[in-house]
């Protein structure tokens, strides 16, 4: 099976992509593979169904111009990895606090005009969803086990806390994308190839 995968499946337990939440909502149920069988009570998410997402991902965001896509995290584990994946893809990014508005009220200094948005936690990035919702924009979320789905247009299912699964879920977003661009050149991948740099410090 890990020959039609776009890493190993050991690659993606080794940074805890699969490891879910306790509380599981009714809206993931179809992502959940198991339950933890340590006694921690954390749902499993199924990670055949992230690998072929991130495919389904990374050809919806290549219908878009670069320019016209905001990366959002809210999460600080996610804050690097979603930088360093809007830059290696060509896209705008807002890590850290979201300013209300910058999507609504054409006033502000920070508004911005984006044609899609990608969220790293719909719930952690709350403002910034219901902001996209107001405009009209289609949202692609990564979910984890206990994320409600009500306003995401394109699910990637996976562990949205951790600091080792943010990175290789955005690294591999970003060479997926640069590879259906067909713009995947060796000295590109070299400056992002070793996904631990995309990891969050503190």
């Amino acid at each position: 099976m890990d020959g039609t995968m776009l890493v190993p499946h050991e690659t993606y337990e080794d940074h805890a992509v699969h490891i879910g939440t306790q509380q599981k909502s009714s809206d993931m149920n179809s992502f959940l593979s198991d339950v933890r069988g340590d006694g921690t009570g954390l749902h499993l998410i199924d990670l055949e169904q992230t690998d072929a997402r991130m495919r389904v991902v990374s050809q919806f965001l290549n219908r878009y111009d670069p320019s016209r896509i905001l990366v959002v995290s809210a999460r600080q584990y996610g804050q690097r990895p979603a930088r360093l994946f809007a830059q290696a893809i060509g896209a705008s990014h807002i890590v850290g606090r979201f300013i209300p508005g910058t999507l609504t009220n054409p006033g502000l200094r920070t508004y911005i005009e984006p044609e899609l948005i990608l969220v790293t936690d719909p719930q952690a990035d709350q403002q910034s969803l219901s902001e996209a919702v107001s405009s009209g924009l289609p949202v692609v979320a990564i979910c984890d086990a206990n994320n409600n789905l009500r306003n995401v247009d394109l699910c990637l299912p996976a562990n949205n806390k951790g600091r080792r699964s943010l990175s290789l879920i955005y690294w591999l977003l970003a060479r997926e994308v640069l590879k259906a661009r067909g713009t995947l050149d060796d000295d590109t991948w070299d400056a992002m190839q070793d996904v631990a740099d995309w990891e969050s410090t503190f």
